[in-house]
């Protein structure tokens, strides 16, 4: 669910996917505070292949999804975490989000 982080300025953006269409297509959080909701980035946005790109370190990873940690479930940074029947929220945990990404995995889901 948090696809995308970089490190700016000494300070984690980080872009959640969230269970789109019942909730935002993203959230955008800076240092684990929200910005704000996005349905559609611009055209600039869009990043090639995944494996064009750099991969967090271990030690990188590990510091984000400490930062991060809680905030899966849209609506956790409001205080509401989303339960609704209809979207896969509930599953967003902590364990789930730390599960390893294989190499040249683009959809929404690890393993």
């Amino acid at each position: 669910m948090f696809r995308w982080a970089a490190r700016a300025g000494g300070r984690w953006w980080v872009l959640r996917l969230n269970h789109f269409p019942e909730h935002p297509l993203h959230t955008l959080f800076i240092d684990a505070l929200v910005v704000g909701d996005i349905d559609d980035v611009p055209d600039s946005w869009r990043l090639p292949d995944r494996a064009a790109h750099s991969v967090l370190t271990d030690s990188e990873r590990a510091e984000v999804l400490a930062l991060m940690a809680g905030l899966g479930p849209y609506g956790t940074e409001a205080g509401t975490p989303c339960d609704g029947d209809w979207c896969t929220c509930d599953m967003l945990t902590d364990e789930y989000t730390a599960q390893p990404w294989p190499a040249g995995n683009t959809d929404a889901a690890p393993g």
